[in-house]
Order: structure tokens, then sequence, then C-alpha cells
């Protein structure tokens, strides 16, 4: 084989494996002109979808250029959505299931999700989460988690697994070896998770392996230090993570994707293309790629970065050649799993079924709900983080006023309260005057700067309707506290209907 030649295989082999995104509601040329060059997979972001006929339209001109091709898409539902980000999700997440706790009922909701994605022509969803959420302050797993406790997190990530892959689109458990015990953002740093070996093997572990027995397609590592196995190097560019633990001890054989490689715990030492190759010689297969860098010249980079490195033997040429196979077999593998099933009608109702079962009431709410008149509503908005997209509403506003005409509501976020003190005088209260006050607030109980403006609304109106869409807190005030556990559109509405007293069924009460 000629030297020319020899790099041209190189370069089809490292286009095999990565996964980029790219920007448009139709696929650009140069994304077309890769997939005949080798590129086996793309992934799909909120930018890329505008309606549900479009979204099929795209998948198809993609698929005409390759039928086998792997169409990933970062759609957990919940709080991060790609096909629902203008609207918010009609299904509630991960942690308003782990809540209600109904293995028959997560599964349904991922059955119900996969019917929509399939449908769409998607083969790979970056979903489940399956990280514990041990670490309340935890900057960005929060309710993506189905919960706190290892066993329930086990339990409710094999149904949601078998649930989307018996509609016909590959699960992808994440992130490898569990976020859910840091302090740090991987998109802005490196987080480190300190737990010995025997624990992190009792608690960080157990859905992982639930995951793999349940016969998950894909598992997406996370870029987070684990120095019980390796003190040097982030699990995503670790041998002894994805090849000891992930390979050998869990016996995952299916493939190994990597959490965008352009987040900052990673290329922030590296760069994009230097821990891609780094990557992929530690065992991963699939690189993800283009939430922030998705441009030709990106896939470019990492192509020129993965063939260079093979060429002068810091990437083993024959490590670049499995992993283009393991792309190669599972793309195979979720082209079959697509056709094996029918495309089925979505259930349009089953999401606000699971929001209503996952509310929590506390306080005497028999006295004070239904409202007895039109609200003002104050919705207290943090910044997000990036995997929840800044443009994705929610609160309960909006559809309280559908449901109670003559609700009026604000959204006060962090910044306009630091320049104005007396905002939640001139916004808040004074609206009020007269009438009930509904305040809904984001994980306030670790947002200091929230749970400082939730105390002053509160003393100053100890009538108020505390509404909690993200985490529960202890020492949460108001009158009435409704938690949600997620901030989805669907939850939302089950806020509002039990608001109103439009809500069907019954009120579920306690927990929290």
């Amino acid at each position: 084989m000629s030297s020319s030649t020899h790099r041209k295989e190189l370069r089809r082999l490292a286009l095999s494996v990565l996964q980029p995104g790219f920007v448009g509601t139709r696929a650009p040329d140069w994304v077309l002109r890769a997939i005949g060059d080798g590129l086996s997979s793309v992934v799909l972001f909120a930018r890329n979808i505008a309606s549900p006929e479009q979204l099929t339209r795209l998948t198809g001109q993609l698929r005409a250029e390759n039928p086998e091709l792997i169409v990933a898409v970062d759609e957990e539902a919940g709080d991060v959505t790609r096909l629902e980000s203008a609207t918010g999700a009609t299904r509630p997440g991960n942690f308003a299931l782990g809540t209600v706790d109904d293995l028959e009922l997560t599964a349904a909701v991922a059955r119900d999700l996969g019917r929509q994605l399939r449908a769409a022509g998607v083969s790979l969803d970056y979903a489940p989460s399956v990280d514990v959420n041990s670490n309340p302050d935890n900057p960005v797993i929060g309710v993506r988690s189905f919960g706190a406790d290892t066993a329930l997190v086990s339990r409710h990530a094999a149904a949601w697994i078998r649930g989307l892959q018996s509609a016909g689109v590959a699960a992808c458990a994440k992130h490898f070896p569990g976020h859910g015990d840091v302090a740090v953002d991987s998109h802005h740093g490196l987080p480190s998770y300190g737990a010995s070996r025997d624990e992190i093997a009792a608690r960080a572990l157990p859905p992982f392996r639930a995951a793999v027995e349940a016969g998950v397609g894909a598992v997406m590592s996370g870029h987070l230090l684990v120095p019980a196995h390796d003190p040097d190097l982030p699990a995503t560019l670790s041998p002894r993570l994805l090849d000891d633990l992930l390979r050998k001890e869990l016996g995952f054989d299916g493939l190994i994707v990597t959490d965008a490689i352009e987040m900052r715990a990673v290329a922030g030492r590296h760069g994009i293309g230097g821990a891609a190759a780094r990557a992929v010689a530690a065992g991963a297969d699939a690189v993800c790629v283009g939430g922030e860098h998705a441009e030709e010249s990106t896939v470019a980079v990492l192509a020129d970065a993965l063939t260079g490195a093979a060429a002068r033997g810091a990437l083993a040429e024959q490590r670049l050649a499995e992993a283009a196979e393991r792309v190669r077999a599972f793309a195979a593998w979720s082209h079959r799993l697509g056709h094996g099933v029918p495309v089925d009608p979505v259930n349009g109702d089953i999401g606000f079924v699971a929001a209503r079962a996952a509310l929590r009431v506390r306080g005497p709410a028999d006295a004070v709900l239904p409202l007895a008149a039109a609200p003002h509503v104050v919705e207290l908005v943090p910044a997000t983080n990036p995997a929840i997209g800044d443009e994705t509403p929610w609160g309960v506003g909006a559809p309280l006023r559908e449901r109670l005409p003559g609700t009026t509501f604000v959204r006060l976020p962090h910044r306009q309260l630091a320049d104005r003190p007396a905002v939640l005088k001139e916004y808040a209260l004074a609206p009020a005057t007269g009438r009930p006050l509904v305040v809904v607030v984001r994980d306030a109980a670790r947002r200091a700067w929230m749970g400082r403006a939730l105390a002053g609304l509160t003393a100053a109106r100890p009538d108020a309707v505390v509404v909690e869409m993200g985490l529960p807190g202890d020492a949460l005030p108001g009158a009435v506290r409704i938690f949600t556990h997620g901030a989805t559109a669907a939850s939302g509405v089950a806020a509002a209907e039990l608001l109103a007293g439009t809500r069907p069924g019954s009120t579920t009460r306690g927990g929290g």
C-alpha cells in the first residue's frame, strides 16, 4: 500500500469515528461530502430542528448518502430537550420519574419518546443520564438524574433504556463512571470524584451495570477525574476507566462515545484535536463534537489530529481500526433496531400523566388550593448550565394564565435583582396586593441569591404559594409548597392545573 493510499485510509477511519454537529435545518454540503468520505455519524441539536416534518426531511437527506448513518441527538426529555427546545418538553425528566418510582411509567415515557425519535429518523439518543445525584450542590446533573439513591437510579435506568430501545432507538447511558458527586461543571472545568474504589463500586457503578444488563447500545464517558482509578487522566482519556473498568470489569461490548470533546475539562488542556486522539487511544470509539464548534474546519482539525496521531504512533492504527469497526457494527445494529419495530404514533398524554404523578405538596393545601382569585406569579430565573437551552421556556405563569384568566406574572433574573434592590417590591409585591402571590423558583436551596429573594418575598407575604421546579430544599418557605421535580412544560402545566383547580384526578401529597 502506497503512503498516499495509507494516509487516505487512515483519514477515512478517522472520519468514521467522529460524531459532529452542524448548523442549519438542512444538511450543509460539507457534511454530505464528509459522509461520502467516510463520516459515519452526525449529532443534531436544537438549532437543527424547526418542526417534526422538517426534522424528518433532514434525516432523510442525510440517510440518502448512507442508509446506516448514525443520527444522534441529545434528547433526555425533561429539562434537557432538543426536540422541544422552543416550547419546553411535554415529558418530565428523570428526577420526576424517579420520584414517582413506577417502572412501567418510566418505560412508557421513554418508549413514547423513542416513537417520536424513530419517526423523525433518529437512531441514537444520548440518554439517559444514569448518574446518581448524591451531591445536591452538583451544578450540572440535578434533576437530570433519577435521584440520589443508587438502587432507584439503577432500576429506572434499566426501565428507561428498555423503553427507548423497544421503540427502535438506541440508548446511551451517561456519564461514565458517574457525574453525580462532583461540584464542578465539566463544560467549564475538570471535576474530580474523590471517592474510594469501594465507594465508587457501591454508589456510582451499579446504574451502569444495570444499563449493560438491559442491553444499552452505547455508554458516554464523563470528563471527570477519578483518582481512585486514575489520578492523572479524566475518564474520557483514561484506559484504566474505559478499557479496564468499563470493558473488562463491567463487560460492556457496545459503543463508547465521548461527551462533547470541546468541553474545557478535556479540551482546555489538550485542545479538541489532542483530546480526541487521546480519547480514542484510551478506548473511546466515537468522538462527539459540535455543540459549540460546528464548522467544517472542526471536523478537519479532528480528522487531521487522529490521522497524525496514528501516523506517528501516538494512536495505534489497530486501535483506530477497532474503534471504526465498533462504529460500523453499532450503525448496522441500530439500523436493524429501527427497522425491527413499526413507526407507532406518539401517545401525546403520557408525559402529562407522569408530570401530574410527580407533583408533591406540603402545607395546608386544602385551605389554600385551588386559588380563590387570579394570582400574581413571580418567577425567579437562574442562569442554566450549557446542557439546558437558554431558549427553552419554563415556569408556571404562562400555563396558569391560560387556566385562570387575570393571572399576571413577571420573570426576575439574578442580574436584575442585583442591579436594583427595589425590584422585588416594585414588580413582585406591589402587583400582588390584595390577591394571591405565587413564587416560582428553580434550585433555590443551592442558589444563595434566590434563597434570599424568596425569603424576602415570603416574609412580606407568609401566605405565598411557592413552586419549586428544581431539587427540593428542606427549608423551603411558603404557606404551601409545590414540588414539580423538574422545569419542563409538562411540569409547569401540572402545577398550573393544581393551582387553578383544573387538574384531572386527585391531589398527590406528601414526600418532597
